[in-house]
């Protein structure tokens, strides 16, 4: 009989915590965007994530109807984070955050104010009226935002309990554009750095994840996959196997080789 075991870095990583609160998994999944609530629910039960969004915008919030979303997914099961996708302004994304809470939600909210219906880039200037003004109401604040440092330390700041800065624009599927702006925003704050949007596939996870943020939100990865069961589950290590690299240290980058084997007391041709 073989036992597979655990690696020791990952066996002894620190478990996620945003506000206080723990989650074993470091990959968050959306709910928009599935072919069917069947194909959603086996989607997020391949991925392990914990931590489940739902856009309070789009979605029916009376869990009794079978059509809403909430209706599948089990409050006991998943961390259900309101998010306030669709909202391009302050104003509507406090709103709606607000609406949330006084649905049943929870003081956690994924912060989002568009700035621009195109690129779907967030609002800087927005985002922080709304982090100050939610946090200020006791809110537990994970603000989507640019991949800027700037603005990353400025909604630390304003009172986010997570920055989420983005891999590349939502739905794109494009991956991550730029690394050494994703570890500077990571280096730089103190609260949890969770990348969110952009990430299309399991070796785009992989690599995010080795840049040493806390974790990846993903949506349109998963949802619009031709499998998105197979592909949950390929994230799910993918995002494993990126934190694992990263807690290991992966070898230096050199411009000339380097051989493998000792060159000292070899024998003679």
């Amino acid at each position: 009989m073989t036992t597979t075991l655990e690696p020791t870095a990952l066996a002894q990583d620190a478990p996620l915590t945003i506000a206080g609160r723990s989650f074993r998994s470091r990959l968050l999944a959306g709910t928009g965007k599935y072919r069917s609530n069947d194909d959603m629910i086996r989607a997020l039960d391949a991925s392990g994530a914990e931590v489940v969004t739902v856009a309070v915008r789009r979605v029916d919030l009376d869990r009794r109807k079978e059509e809403s979303i909430l209706h599948h997914l089990d409050p006991s099961r998943y961390f259900l984070l309101a998010n306030t996708a669709g909202c391009y302004t302050a104003e509507d994304a406090i709103r709606y955050a607000r609406l949330a809470r006084e649905a049943g939600f929870n003081d956690f909210v994924k912060l989002e104010v568009i700035g621009d219906k195109e690129t779907l880039l967030p609002d800087a200037d927005g985002l922080l009226l709304a982090t100050r003004t939610l946090a200020r109401d006791g809110f537990k604040v994970l603000a989507y935002t640019n991949d800027d440092l700037i603005t990353a330390l400025r909604l630390e700041e304003a009172g986010a309990a997570a920055v989420m800065p983005l891999a590349s624009p939502i739905g794109s599927g494009l991956g991550l554009l730029n690394p050494y702006s994703i570890r500077t925003i990571k280096r730089r704050l103190q609260v949890p750095v969770i990348v969110d949007a952009g990430v299309g596939t399991a070796s785009d996870a992989c690599l995010t994840m080795e840049q040493g943020v806390d974790g990846i939100l993903m949506n349109t990865a998963l949802a619009e996959a031709a499998d998105p069961v197979t592909m949950a589950g390929a994230m799910r290590r993918a995002v494993e196997a990126g934190r694992m690299a990263y807690l290991a240290g992966r070898m230096p980058r050199r411009e000339t080789a380097v051989p493998s084997s000792p060159t000292r007391g070899m024998l003679p041709s």
